[in-house]
């Protein structure tokens, strides 16, 4: 008869860190121990401790785990690209309820969760992406389409092809959106110069350009707060 094996250590400390999200919530919870909570259901019979605690100090935190490329998280010790792939799910979700909260809302007077969804979206990617926002006549949010993607410091778009999406849309009223993958969302003159030709190509079909916001690393640009449209 043979001895039944012992219960590995972190069983108990899996069982810990699950009843301390129930009963205080992610709040009480470092973002390795959040990490660690999703881990578990990627990891089943490993210690899952160091492994997030090599993925923040490698990334810096939560969502710039969730928010780094596949080839990258694999290069942390114990991430498959399987699990790197479980980690951009959750990215995908995550963006997914921030988009859900704002959709068929007026987003004038919902402008901080825009801005918290822009910024989910958009912050740590590595490149520049450059989304459109397209807003109805009560200036609902309709659509929400990357238009551009580019290198570090350039996403090309281009005017037709806004004007041509928000023709599809029927949308009267858009706002412009891209990061700064630099972390600074300083303004650059090409971005004022291209907002400016967007703007004006808008105007004989009766667009309106409500904004375009910068996303940096820590803080997001507004050409309207900033008087430059």
């Amino acid at each position: 008869m043979g001895t039944a094996k012992p219960t590995p250590h972190y069983h108990g400390h899996r069982d810990r860190l699950r009843a301390r999200f129930a009963e205080k919530g992610a709040e009480s919870l470092a973002d390795y121990e959040l990490l660690e909570l999703y881990l578990f259901r990627s990891i089943l019979r490993r210690d899952v401790k160091p492994i997030a605690k090599d993925l923040i100090a490698k990334f810096g935190s939560f969502a710039e785990v969730i928010a780094a490329p596949i080839e990258r998280l694999t290069e942390v010790k114990g991430i498959s690209e399987k699990i790197a792939l479980d980690l951009k799910i959750l990215r995908a979700a995550a963006t997914k309820l921030g988009q859900e909260s704002i959709l068929g809302r007026p987003v004038l007077s919902s402008w901080s969760a825009l801005l918290d969804y822009c910024r989910s979206a958009m912050q740590f990617e590595s490149t520049e992406h450059f989304r459109v926002l397209f807003l109805d006549r009560k200036n609902r949010l309709i659509a929400d389409e990357v238009l551009g993607q580019g290198t570090v410091d350039r996403a090309p778009v281009y005017p037709r092809e806004i004007l041509k999406r928000a023709l599809v849309h029927e949308s009267t009223a858009i706002i412009l959106a891209h990061n700064h993958p630099s972390g600074d969302p300083t303004p650059s003159q090409s971005d004022i110069d291209m907002t400016k030709e967007i703007v004006q190509a808008c105007r004989p079909i009766r667009v309106t350009v409500h904004d375009h916001l910068i996303i940096g690393r820590d803080n997001i640009a507004s050409f309207k707060t900033l008087g430059l449209m």
